[in-house]
């Protein structure tokens, strides 16, 4: 017997096991199903499931999954599709922790951590999956569906998730789910579709006011770059499919043709730039990436890339790594409105070095 077959077969017993001995959870899980039945509970479910007509067929990059009824309980896993589903008022019966950008030992991005405060969750069921999921773990929440729309889960993984439940997977690649589409398919996953399309429009309605109060964004040119303080001999740019280069572009910034023709793959979400290649970024009103001042002024001082205008003139973001800003960076309707005002401030003061 191969060993996927053991591990499969592993799978279905412990579902079993943990159906059976369902009231015998842990005290953390029992704690996030307590708050997310008492939440189901205050909520029209006749409204929602009108809202979805069943079954669901969802179309994804490792074929299709059906979905026979609303499902009930929601795990989530990898980063942020757990956003989603608090945006949306449901609270998960079990996600993963964040691996990046959290300031303490809870797993949680401080937005999430607000979200659940205002749902009156105190011990969400978190996986500690950072190195790898957690099967067992997320099989033991018993959950009827798992959303993973902004995921890079592979399909050997896709296929053991779903001996466990249903599964919602990215659309065509990894790391590329636009945070739009994160919420459709994670919406339409929870037979929320409606509701969905409705946090979508409040969420581009907070943008546009937000990105209005800095009119002068509108037509900037801007490129993520990440430097490399060890290796300046490399640069490496995330493309607009990326989130954070999309949601550039919804701000109303541009990236420079000079850029766009070196993407020698548009589907791709990155790409590594020579530093003797660095000239294409010359057409960069701005430069966004992760690091600090000691970065910028490493990144200043080098023969090659010390040449590039924005990084001449100072008009450079650099978000510290491994912080709620650097975190939201992909970005989902929580994160959104919770760092906005600071990410735009940043940005405006880049802009204003161009005057200068």
């Amino acid at each position: 017997m191969n060993t996927n077959r053991k591990f499969s077969l592993t799978i279905l017993f412990v579902l079993i096991v943990s159906m059976f001995l369902f009231g015998c959870s842990s005290d953390t899980t029992d704690s996030a199903e307590t708050n997310a039945t008492e939440h189901s509970e205050s909520t029209d479910t006749t409204s929602e499931e009108e809202s979805s007509e069943y079954p669901i067929i969802i179309d994804h990059a490792f074929g299709e999954t059906k979905i026979e009824s609303k499902p009930e309980r929601v795990a989530t896993i990898q980063w942020a599709n757990h956003d989603v589903a608090l945006a949306l008022g449901v609270i998960p019966v079990g996600f993963s922790a964040a691996n990046y950008g959290v300031q303490d030992d809870s797993g949680l991005l401080p937005w999430t951590a607000e979200k659940l405060e205002e749902l009156n969750v105190e011990e969400p069921n978190v996986f500690q999956d950072t190195d790898g999921l957690d099967f067992e773990a997320i099989s033991d929440t018993n959950p009827d569906v798992i959303l993973a729309g902004y995921s890079g889960i592979t399909e050997e993984d896709y296929e053991l998730l779903s001996e466990i439940a249903p599964v919602v997977p990215y659309k065509s690649g990894p790391w590329v789910t636009t945070w739009r589409e994160q919420v459709m398919l994670n919406a339409t996953g929870m037979g929320m579709k409606a509701e969905g399309e409705q946090l979508i429009k409040d969420t581009e309605t907070l943008v546009e006011e937000k990105a209005s109060e800095y009119p002068e964004i509108k037509g900037t040119t801007v490129v993520w770059v990440n430097f490399s303080a060890t290796d300046m001999s490399q640069l490496h740019l995330y493309t607009p499919v990326d989130p954070r280069g999309s949601f550039l572009i919804e701000l109303g910034m541009e990236y420079p043709e000079t850029v766009i023709e070196a993407i020698s793959d548009p589907e791709s979400y990155s790409f590594n730039l020579s530093a003797e290649n660095a000239d294409i970024l010359n057409d960069a009103d701005i430069i966004i990436g992760y690091g600090d001042e000691s970065l910028y002024e490493a990144v200043k001082a080098d023969p090659l890339l010390g040449k590039i205008p924005a990084i001449e003139r100072g008009s450079v973001v650099f978000i510290g790594n491994d912080t709620p800003l650097a975190a939201s960076g992909n970005p989902n309707p929580l994160s959104i409105a919770y760092t906005i005002d600071e990410y735009l401030e940043l940005i405006g003061g880049a802009i204003e070095k161009l005057d200068e």
